[in-house]
């Protein structure tokens, strides 16, 4: 990675030890706490800069901020959101992504730029929420 940051050391490092996929508020909250000098513009400059490097993934959100996941060197992993609380959650998958990719482009002519897999559901806390309403 080009120009070293020890700002941009402290985004990874706090993405790396959240699983919660945080928001680039949640960064800026958590850097703040260990370099009060840092601005929300540098956040959001190298949250920016992080995700066009690959090492940190953007997930967008239709009902709420982006979320960011760093990109560890394992098995590729996809995200499902939770339609009622706006949870995600990683999941592992075992696809060979560059095969789907070329399948894609040869139907419909599309060149995939980003092959994040995400998908919406409803997680086992609210289908309980639901459950017991609808009882």
């Amino acid at each position: 990675m080009e120009n070293y940051s020890k700002q941009r050391e402290e985004i990874i490092e706090i993405i790396k030890e959240l699983y919660n996929h945080p928001t680039a508020e949640e960064i800026y909250y958590l850097a703040k706490q260990k370099d009060p000098a840092i601005s929300r513009s540098t956040v959001y400059r190298n949250l920016k800069f992080l995700s066009e490097k690959g090492v940190v993934t953007q997930i967008a959100m239709s009902n709420g901020p982006d979320r960011y996941d760093y990109i560890e060197e394992r098995k590729k992993h996809g995200h499902v959101i939770c339609v009622k609380c706006g949870n995600l959650y990683d999941f592992d998958y075992d696809l060979d992504i560059e095969n789907v990719k070329q399948n894609i482009l040869k139907q419909t002519g599309v060149e995939i730029l980003d092959d994040g897999i995400a998908m919406k559901g409803v997680c086992s806390s609210c289908k309980a929420k639901f459950d017991s309403i609808t009882l």
